[in-house]
């Protein structure tokens, strides 16, 4: 399988962006979004299981950050709204044969896209 991550840049605090992840090649579990941030470890974001569309947020983040899917495509999107100082970051999207369980865990994704950098100024 093959990621590729697109629509990073600048945006001001309060501001809203989509990330995209375009995926192409085998068959995959889940598509996993993380980030990280300097001098920190990277940090799960939210996902989505393949066949059934179901997403999974963490829990800090949760009601700001939405994740969806375009079969046609086979692409996920992540629309990141109300955007803070914290939230800058590259984002990477994953992919691999997670289950469900381990849908959280970095460690279960075995495909990584390059990753985007999301800047938010105030």
């Amino acid at each position: 399988v093959q990621l590729q991550v697109s629509g990073g840049g600048f945006v001001q605090a309060g501001g809203s962006l989509r990330l995209s992840c375009a995926t192409s090649g085998s068959t995959f579990r889940a598509v996993g979004w993380f980030r990280q941030s300097p001098g920190r470890e990277r940090e799960f974001v939210g996902g989505i299981m393949w066949s059934t569309s179901a997403t999974f947020y963490a829990d800090l983040l949760k009601g700001r950050f939405t994740i969806s899917r375009d079969n046609a495509k086979n692409t996920v999107y992540r629309q990141m709204d109300n955007l803070n100082l914290e939230d800058t970051a590259v984002y990477y999207c994953a992919a691999g044969n997670v289950i469900y369980s381990s849908r959280r865990n970095r460690n279960a994704y075995t495909t990584w896209g390059q990753g985007t950098e999301v800047t938010v100024s105030s």
